[in-house]
């Protein structure tokens, strides 16, 4: 479960370049200096890295909560279900619902920081840009969370939306390098892509909560393995 949030990272980052490309292309790197610009570009993905490991860790908190109740299978498979749903429903009937609305006066303010620290050349800029830049409404990163909660678990909900940010980062890094490089034909394979492999992902997840006793795949709940260790003493 925890590599599918890399390879979610991977396959979905043509989608990030897409959105948070501008911001890339725009990041005041010092084109002068190889050694520099590779230290600044480095510390803008360490900020992502850490604005997604907080996201993770509040989720990771969300879903331990739940797993205290009870319902770690039945959220595991509700967020299997959800994750498929949201693929199937077309865009254009998910652009009439905003759904990030209600965060709209929080995105606002982050927007409009990121712009004032893309202006800035300090030694911290590079660190507030992508810490900012990993807050910014986007919907990879909302399945990305959806996995997050699953885990049940304050450090690997963190830990998968590390290793989500991690897969977003070599095609992140060569778009700063080299802009638009990626032919059309290129894009439409990876983006067409991107909703197999999340149908794949609440594929997994549903298989995970329903604890057909398949290992690493769908282990079995670890109540039943202990009620059936004790039958056989």
């Amino acid at each position: 479960m925890l590599i599918s949030a890399f390879i979610l990272g991977l396959l979905g980052s043509l989608h990030c370049v897409g959105m948070c490309g501008p911001i890339a292309f725009m990041l005041p790197v010092d084109r002068s200096n190889s050694f520099k610009k590779i230290s600044q570009i480095s510390v803008y993905h360490f900020g992502r890295l850490f604005a997604y490991s907080l996201i993770g860790l509040v989720f990771g908190l969300v879903g331990k909560s739940l797993y205290i109740f009870g319902i770690q299978q039945q959220l595991s498979i509700a967020i299997g279900v959800l994750m498929i749903v949201l693929v199937l429903i077309p865009y254009k009937t998910l652009g009439r619902y905003n759904l990030s609305q209600p965060l709209n006066k929080v995105i606002s303010k982050v927007k409009s920081n990121l712009g004032q620290a893309l202006k800035k050349k300090t030694v911290d800029t590079f660190l507030t840009i992508g810490f900012l830049n990993g807050f910014l409404p986007c919907g990879l990163v909302y399945m990305a969370v959806f996995g997050a909660i699953a885990t049940g678990s304050l450090l690997e909900g963190s830990f998968y939306m590390v290793l989500f940010g991690l897969g977003t980062i070599p095609l992140m890094t060569s778009a700063i390098y080299l802009g638009k490089f990626l032919n059309q034909t290129i894009k439409q394979r990876i983006q067409k892509a991107i909703p197999v492999f999340v149908v794949i992902i609440g594929i997994l997840f549903i298989l995970r909560g329903l604890g057909l006793g398949i290992p690493y795949l769908s282990p079995a709940p670890v109540i039943e393995m202990a009620s059936s260790a004790i039958d056989c003493h």
